[in-house]
């Protein structure tokens, strides 16, 4: 049915665009095309995909708050995108090549409100319009990649608060820093981050750290057993993300060609070697292979070649994948208590260590000796700088994150009491359940 209608609006779209014309520049019809696709895409990795991922592995007593909660991020964060975000993230006045100024760390507001952008306007060869919708589901999915740290015990209104500002102060500049062109601070640096290593999973992952730390520990964590109530919609979940992902990354091109033919592979080949070396570090670790550590080594493979994708080559995607997957599997099973942080669904283990990963290694496989994609490349300098984008985004999002939970719990409490805890979210934050017996 999925399959279907997206053929269907690859038609439409095909047949509106082939008569269609543009006051401001000639439209590419083929990107613009699978730009409307990636944004569907992409939305299905977000609900039901996340949503089911992360709502299998809370208890079932709180599977609809994960749900209530992604759908109010995506109206919240969708709202603000074009109010404000889109303009911090894109805005380039006063930037200039090698040049440090404010600019170089959060846009201007010229397109505050969407201002001087109409139907006409044109980025790229892509409407505006389009483009800044599929910008926009990057900033809602990623305030929730960072909830499922602090999953079950925090209350609705002050995440949504909290997401809300969020995304205003650190997704906003953060995005501008990684993707803002000539003068961006990490542009300047020479910092390669394709889709997101820094900006979406580092941040969602550190951001979830710092939850964790702020709400403090589940009731019962760690000696009571939490395990996910349905491992199935875990799996369902994962295979929604990986089918998402290539909206994701691929559709990160706004083109089509040999760029993104090459980032379709890399991130098939690095989903499949995030699996393989899953499964190897799990038998020989624990004697067995589980169906929960499938989907986490695929979703740690997806993470590691984001920054990536369109710089390494195929051998290159599927070691990304390999050891990322290995070292998210280390983060789970002994960073984490030795941490003793309560970091509900991992996310800081798989999003923050996996994205590290991901990114250091960006580095190292995108010259052209290791079959990478980039020209002019020394190994040491250019991993010096992936380094450097790690550590600045883990300071800049770490202390902003820690900031604003302050701020929001002076104004709503963060955390459901012990009561409402025990009862469960979808019953106390939303008088419902997911499972009438």
């Amino acid at each position: 049915m999925i399959v279907n209608s997206l053929k269907k609006l690859i038609i439409l779209c095909m047949l509106f665009f082939s008569t269609a014309t543009f006051a401001a520049d000639p439209i590419d019809a083929p990107a613009t095309v699978w730009v409307m696709v990636s944004i569907v895409i992409v939305l299905l990795m977000f609900i039901p995909g996340l949503a089911l991922f992360y709502g299998g592995m809370v208890r079932s007593k709180n599977i609809l708050s994960v749900f209530s909660q992604f759908f109010a991020i995506a109206s919240i964060v969708g709202i603000l995108w074009v109010v404000i975000g889109y303009s911090l993230m894109t805005d380039t006045t006063g930037m200039e090549a090698g040049v440090y100024n404010l600019s170089s760390f959060v846009g201007g507001v010229n397109t505050a409100f969407l201002s001087g952008i109409t139907a006409d306007s044109m980025s790229g060869g892509i409407p505006e319009y389009i483009v800044i919708t599929f910008l926009m589901t990057f900033a809602m999915i990623t305030p929730a990649i960072a909830l499922g740290g602090f999953a079950e015990r925090m209350r609705f209104g002050a995440m949504v608060l909290f997401a809300a500002l969020w995304t205003v102060i650190v997704y906003g500049p953060l995005a501008h820093m990684v993707w803002g062109g000539d003068g961006a601070l990490f542009h300047n640096w020479g910092v390669l981050d394709f889709a997101g290593g820094t900006a979406v999973h580092i941040s969602a992952g550190v951001t979830s750290f710092v939850g964790a730390l702020v709400l403090g520990k589940r009731r019962g964590w760690p000696t009571t057993p939490m395990p996910p109530h349905n491992v199935v919609f875990v799996l369902i979940g994962a295979a929604f993300l990986w089918a998402g992902w290539f909206g994701f990354n691929v559709g990160s091109a706004l083109s089509i060609g040999a760029s993104s033919s090459l980032i379709f592979i890399t991130t098939m080949l690095s989903t499949l070697g995030g699996i393989a070396g899953w499964m190897f570090i799990e038998k020989i670790s624990a004697g067995h292979v589980t169906a929960f550590g499938l989907a986490s080594g695929a979703i740690a493979g997806l993470v590691g070649i984001t920054p990536a994708a369109a710089y390494v080559g195929p051998f290159g995607a599927i070691v990304i994948g390999f050891l990322a997957s290995i070292s998210v599997f280390y983060a789970i099973t002994v960073l984490k208590r030795k941490l003793g942080v309560d970091d509900a669904l991992d996310v800081f283990s798989v999003h923050g260590i996996g994205g590290v990963v991901g990114c250091i290694l960006t580095g190292i496989f995108c010259i052209p000796a290791l079959g990478g994609n980039v020209e002019g490349i020394s190994v040491v300098p250019q991993v010096l700088a992936q380094i450097a984008s790690v550590l600045f985004t883990f300071l800049y999002v770490g202390i902003l994150s820690w900031i604003l939970l302050k701020i929001v719990g002076l104004i709503i409490p963060l955390r459901v009491d012990e009561e409402q805890e025990e009862i469960g979210l979808d019953k106390t934050d939303h008088n419902e359940s997911a499972y009438n017996h």
